[in-house]
């Protein structure tokens, strides 16, 4: 019997002739990252006796949650971490201008095929676009992994997503994962690896392939991977020269599951509150009024995501009912869409250019939702009182949907809205 991905990747790291699903294996990461929750690793760290982390060149810190620092205690967590860097001369700091944490870990080159990278993030599935293994850990397990430079982890088994067909125009790889959510739910991927497959996949751009690793948590995925490629290469490319070594499945691999999805049949998808897997068709709720509109994360912020949202827009403008707020996903992109004329192209249809960090996803800053409140938002998560107010409401949507739904003053179908 053959291996997958993620079996070949936790068999190496753990120095195994083979592993099976449940198998407990100890390894050492490739590479670790932290973000604002870094200052509570720091205690746990130092609680542990030891001084010095085990390999500085394997850590990453970056800020992005709460930036800028809106109170006291958010500004200390900061000051706490930077002393840490300092004093201990960390080369993969990253303060808090760079930008959403997972975007800048694939820019700058720090995410290898074939590797395993932990991430103190839920959202850390999205390096496996990498032909990585990117795993969620919480920070107690980061800073045991500051210690000893070893966690252990159960073996996962893997979900086989095939993804056949052309998408039509309107539809995007957000619409891919939330049809997936409303497949297998919330809890359809449970500690599973979910191994994206198939024709689709390899003409999507590594943005895209970010976007559906990324929400393979959503899922309850402990991980989400794709393919080497050439155009994995190519992104690779000029990031770094660290080497590396792609990991394919074997032709006979185990499987517990396989999804097929004919994208093709796809339209645009919303995730309704107050669950995301409450996916419904955009036709079934076309017509609901929003306040704002969110365009961003580290789901949909990249300049490809920017660029479909400011195709919708051009020309039109941004109802004066609606405010939309447009978080760029890192200062890169945010060059890149000026230097494309994309930035402009938002700002004059009516948005807010704001802060390149996780703004409003996680609700820590600015365009806080009041009660009765409705957002249409390109993040990842929709949980009751998790942009604001708890009687507010957050609908999960592709960029192009958020800016459609922008100009409408309601949600609306951007395959309408553009014609």
């Amino acid at each position: 019997m053959g291996y997958t991905i993620a079996e070949k990747i936790l068999m190496a790291r753990a120095g195994a002739k083979n592993v099976q699903p449940g198998d407990i294996v100890t390894v050492e990461p490739d590479r670790v990252m932290s973000h604002d929750n870094t200052a509570f690793i720091i205690k746990k760290f130092l609680q542990t006796g030891y001084t010095e982390p085990w390999n500085k060149e394997k850590l990453t810190i970056i800020f992005d949650h709460c930036v800028p620092a809106t109170n006291p205690a958010h500004k200390q967590n900061h000051d706490e971490a930077r002393a840490f860097a300092k004093e201990h001369n960390l080369p993969y700091f990253y303060d808090d201008k760079a930008g959403v944490c997972h975007q800048v870990m694939m820019e700058e080159g720090l995410v290898l095929p074939g590797s395993l990278t932990v991430g103190c993030d839920s959202h850390s599935t999205l390096y496996g676009a990498m032909n990585c293994l990117g795993i969620p850990i919480n920070r107690t397990e980061m800073a045991g992994i500051w210690a000893t430079g070893k966690i252990w982890l159960k073996v996962p088994e893997t979900i086989k997503i095939v993804l056949e067909g052309e998408l039509q125009e309107g539809v995007f790889a957000k619409d891919i994962i939330l049809h997936l959510l409303s497949i297998l739910r919330a809890d359809g991927a449970t500690y599973k690896v979910l191994e994206f497959t198939g024709s689709t996949v390899s003409t999507m751009s590594m943005g895209s392939r970010m976007t559906l690793a990324n929400m393979a948590v959503e899922l309850g995925g402990k991980a989400g991977v794709f393919p080497f490629d050439e155009k994995t290469k190519a992104y690779l490319t000029g990031r770094t020269d660290a080497p590396y070594e792609p990991v394919e499945s074997d032709t006979d691999a185990h499987y517990c599951e396989t999804v097929t999805v004919d994208v093709s049949q796809l339209e645009p998808q919303v995730s309704c509150p107050h669950t995301v897997d409450n996916v419904k068709p955009i036709s079934e709720v076309v017509g609901k009024e929003v306040q704002q509109a969110y365009l961003g994360s580290c789901t949909n912020g990249r300049l490809e995501d920017l660029q479909a949202a400011a195709a919708v827009l051009k020309g039109k403008k941004v109802a004066d009912t609606v405010r939309l707020v447009v978080y760029p996903a890192s200062a890169k992109v945010k060059e890149e869409a000026i230097a494309a004329g994309v930035i402009k192209e938002l700002e004059e249809a009516g948005a807010e250019i704001r802060t390149n960090s996780c703004g409003p996803c996680f609700g820590a800053v600015d365009a806080t939702l009041g009660d009765h409140d409705v957002c249409i938002s390109s993040s990842n998560r929709n949980f009751c009182g998790r942009m604001g107010s708890a009687k507010s409401f957050v609908y999960l949507a592709s960029p192009a949907v958020v800016a459609a739904s922008a100009i409408a003053g309601k949600i609306a179908d951007p395959r309408e809205v553009s014609q």
